[in-house]
C-alpha cells in the first residue's frame, strides 16, 4: 500500500455506500455517502464546497503568510474565514501550527456541509477521516514498514453527530513530524483537532519509552477521545479506543 498514490483506497469497503473522488489543487478527497442520499448533483455540490473552502483558505494565507509557515499556535487577523478559525483553534489546543490541522479541517467542514443533505457519509482526505454513521465502522491503521501496518485497526461505535480520526507519521506520507512514530492516530469529535493532536503525538514519540507520557499528554487535550501510536513492532493506546485485528 503506497500512501502517495492513494492505493489504500482500494481497501475501502463501505457496504450500502457510494464512493466518488473530489479533488481541487492539492486536496484529493474520497467521499462516501449512503446509497439513498447519493445523486449526481451531490458530486457537483461536493466539488463546489471544496473549491470554496480552498479559496477562502488561500485568500486568508495571502493576507497572513505566517499562518502557513509557523509551527506554533497563531493569533488570527480580523475577518478570518471559518476554515482558518477551525484550524487555529485546533492548533492552539494541541500546541502546534495551524497547518497541522488543514487536512482534518477541510474534511470536517466539507462533511458538515454534506450532513445537511445526506444521512451518512465518510470524507477521507489523505488518510484523515471525518464521518457520521448510525452503525460501527472499522478503520485500519497504515503504519508504513511496521509489521503491524494493515493488521490492526480501530472499531468506532455509531457517531451520528460526526467524528474525526486522523494520523500523523514520521515515515509515511507528507506529514511533518519531529518524532519517529510510524503512525500516531487520534480520535475526536472534531477532525481538525484529531489532525492537530496527531501531529503532537507523533512529535513526542522517538522510542517506546515515550509512549506513556506522549499518550497521556495528548489524551488530556480537551476534545480528544483516544489515541494510538505505532513504532516498529510496538503499539500503545489510551482512551476510548477499541483495537481490532484485521
Amino acid at each position: 500500500m503506497e500512501y502517495r498514490s492513494r492505493t489504500y483506497r482500494k481497501m475501502i469497503d463501505g457496504k450500502g455506500m457510494v464512493s466518488f473522488p473530489v479533488s481541487f489543487k492539492e486536496s484529493d478527497l474520497l467521499i462516501s455517502v449512503d446509497e439513498e442520499s447519493f445523486s449526481p448533483q451531490l458530486k457537483k455540490a461536493a466539488y463546489s464546497y471544496l473549491v470554496e473552502i480552498r479559496e477562502q483558505l488561500e485568500s486568508y494565507i495571502f493576507r497572513d503568510q505566517e499562518f502557513q509557515s509557523t509551527l506554533l499556535p497563531h493569533q488570527l487577523l480580523p475577518g478570518a474565514p471559518r476554515i482558518a478559525r477551525l484550524m487555529a483553534a485546533a492548533a492552539k489546543r494541541a500546541g502546534v501550527g495551524p497547518m497541522a490541522a488543514v487536512a482534518g479541517a477541510v474534511a470536517e467542514i466539507l462533511g458538515r456541509q454534506l450532513m445537511r443533505s445526506v444521512k451518512e457519509f465518510i470524507v477521507e482526505n489523505g488518510g484523515d477521516i471525518y464521518f457520521n454513521s448510525s452503525h460501527p465502522i472499522r478503520v485500519g491503521i497504515f503504519a508504513g514498514r511496521s509489521p503491524l501496518s494493515g493488521k490492526v485497526g480501530i472499531k468506532i461505535p455509531p457517531q451520528p453527530s460526526g467524528c474525526g480520526i486522523c494520523t500523523s507519521s514520521a515515515t509515511v506520507g507528507p506529514s511533518l513530524s519531529f518524532g519517529q512514530a510510524d503512525a500516531a492516530v487520534v480520535i475526536s469529535s472534531s477532525a481538525a483537532l484529531a489532525d492537530a493532536a496527531a501531529s503532537t503525538l507523533g512529535n513526542l514519540v522517538h522510542c517506546k519509552k515515550d509512549f506513556t507520557l506522549a499518550l497521556q499528554k495528548v489524551c488530556k487535550i480537551r476534545g480528544v477521545l483516544g489515541a494510538v501510536v505505532i513504532l516498529g513492532e510496538q503499539l500503545g493506546a489510551l482512551g476510548d479506543v477499541e483495537l481490532i485485528a484485521l
